[in-house]
C-alpha cells in the first residue's frame, strides 16, 4: 500500500472533524485513509459501461402515502406544552449575550 496522504493532511482532516488524535492515532488514520484511497482507485478502474446508475445496491420500495391536507396544531395547544411562553410564542433562555 502506498502512502497517498500525508500526516499533515490527516491532521487537517482531524481538525476539521474536531478530533483530537495522538501521533499514534494519526499514523493509524493515515494508513486507513490510504487504504480507502486504494479501494477508490481500484473501483475507478472497473468498466461500468451499460450499468444503470442506482442509489442502493438492492431494490428498495418507499412506503408512500397520498398527501392529505389536515388542520395543524393551534397555537394555544402548542403553547400549553411549553415550559414558558411570551407574546404568543415559546420563551427560551438567551444563548448569547449582547450584540
Amino acid at each position: 500500500m502506498s502512502e497517498r496522504i500525508s500526516l499533515d493532511e490527516v491532521r487537517k482532516v482531524a481538525k476539521l472533524a474536531r478530533l483530537s488524535l495522538s501521533e499514534e492515532e494519526l499514523e493509524r488514520m493515515r494508513g486507513d485513509l490510504d487504504g480507502i484511497l486504494d479501494w477508490m482507485t481500484a473501483l475507478s478502474k472497473l468498466d461500468t459501461n451499460g450499468v444503470e446508475p442506482t442509489f442502493h445496491a438492492v431494490e428498495m420500495a418507499a412506503a408512500l402515502r397520498d398527501d392529505v391536507v389536515v388542520d395543524g396544531l393551534r397555537r394555544s395547544e402548542a403553547l400549553r406544552a411549553a415550559a414558558r411562553s411570551d407574546q404568543g410564542g415559546f420563551a427560551v433562555p438567551k444563548v448569547k449575550e449582547g450584540e
